[in-house]
């Protein structure tokens, strides 16, 4: 064979190779738009809740004149009330029962908001916007009609039909749901919110980063820097490189072992939270550290020298400064990963239900992935939709911070 059919043969597996490559990226990229589709398609319901607007009479001397007797004032006769005044024909138990299933149970703490916000409320009749149950909201997004199979529906044909007559009243609304960004969790799929969880997350991550950015950061420097090149130091060093691979869950045990059974910290906490994923993420801060730096040429060193610094003002004034961009990249990637870590937490009880936003890193918490795990495995239906916009919040999250870490490499390091 001739040396140009050899040159067109090896030329002709090189472009072929090209194709292979850019086809693996085309199926990576395709599958990675058929997923966000799916999340944004199926999540962006989640945002939004329906409302039923009523014309409430109410009564100051049943009420109350002020915040405190609105809190404990019972609002259900009156929402009851309006809701037979605008369809009288329910009369028995069952129609009475699913005519007030029209409403959400949290309309109550809507009315009792109102009142507290304006207490002139309390005497007349005022028209309120109050969310609706968990089948009005579903039959609301989902447009089901009675021509849907009643086993693919929560809502009855007799509410079908009550729920037309408010739409021909334009009485049905649907709009951005503030519960989600502004309350905690709740049984009721209208009423559940994601503000616990971000903040649970948010204490968490400060808890760990409080704990594993000094570690890590000094621990990293004085392997570096100034630890001898001894049997034990390397030992150190293959250890280091061995946590960084270890399951997330063995930091779990871990931190279930120490911080809960042998310190006492509370249960479920995000300061426990935090602390664990904290042993999670050291290792990695420790290499990315080293990593950034190895990077420093030695000349910036032997300068620092040469002018009589001592060894720790040539990592304090000089190498430690020029390796800030990329310290400051790893602890942020490394706290993106803490973020959506889940099984560490549920081994520290970060699952159960929590109904308030907390506040403090003591208080019981829950983290944005574990409230995902918990919508997921709820057998309302309505929570599907709460998955999915919960995952989209958390994408976003992990998105802002890697941008923040690509930002920062982008914008400070050095190059040499």
């Amino acid at each position: 064979m001739s040396n140009t059919n050899l040159i067109a043969k090896r030329h002709r597996a090189e472009k072929r190779f090209q194709r292979y490559g850019q086809c693996a990226i085309g199926l990576a990229l395709l599958a990675l738009v058929l997923l966000l589709a799916t999340i944004v398609e199926r999540g962006w319901r989640g945002f939004y809740y329906t409302e039923i607007r009523l014309t409430l009479e109410l009564d100051a001397n049943t009420l109350g004149h002020d915040a405190v007797s609105f809190r404990h004032a019972d609002i259900s006769p009156f929402i009851k009330q309006a809701l037979l005044k605008q369809f009288p024909v329910a009369a028995d138990r069952r129609s009475l029962r699913e005519l007030v299933g029209l409403v959400s149970s949290g309309a109550t703490q809507s009315v009792r908001n109102a009142l507290i916000a304006n207490p002139a409320l309390a005497q007349g009749s005022h028209t309120f916007w109050l969310p609706a149950s968990d089948a009005v909201d579903r039959a609301q997004k989902w447009a089901e009609t009675v021509g849907t199979p009643e086993i693919a529906r929560k809502i009855s044909n007799r509410q079908l039909g009550w729920l037309d007559t408010l739409k021909s009243q334009h009485a049905v609304q649907t709009r951005l749901n503030p519960l989600f960004f502004a309350s905690g969790d709740s049984r009721e799929p209208e009423l559940a919110g994601f503000a616990g969880s971000m903040v649970g997350s948010l204490l968490t991550l400060l808890s760990c980063m409080l704990l594993a950015f000094p570690v890590g950061i000094m621990a990293a420097i004085y392997l570096q820097e100034f630890a001898p090149k001894t049997k034990f130091t390397e030992w150190i060093e293959i250890s280091v490189n061995n946590l960084a691979a270890v399951p997330s869950v063995v930091f779990g045990l871990l931190g279930l072992a120490v911080y809960l059974n042998l310190l006492g910290i509370p249960r479920s906490g995000a300061l426990a939270g935090g602390l664990t994923l904290a042993l999670m993420i050291l290792p990695t801060i420790i290499i990315t550290t080293r990593a950034s730096l190895r990077a420093i040429p030695d000349s910036i060193r032997d300068a620092a020298r040469g002018l009589g610094a001592s060894p720790m003002q040539v990592v304090l004034h000089h190498t430690f400064p020029l390796a800030i961009p990329g310290i400051m990249t790893g602890t942020i990637l490394g706290l993106a990963r803490a973020m959506g870590e889940t099984a560490p937490l549920l081994m520290i009880g970060m699952v159960a239900f929590v109904a308030d936003i907390p506040t403090s890193p003591l208080d019981p918490a829950t983290s944005m992935p574990v409230q995902i795990y918990l919508w997921a495995t709820s057998p309302e239906q309505s929570f599907a939709e709460k998955t999915a916009a919960g995952i989209i919040m958390l994408l976003l999250a992990l998105i802002l911070m890697n941008s923040l870490a690509i930002f920062i490499r982008k914008r400070f390091e050095h190059r040499w």
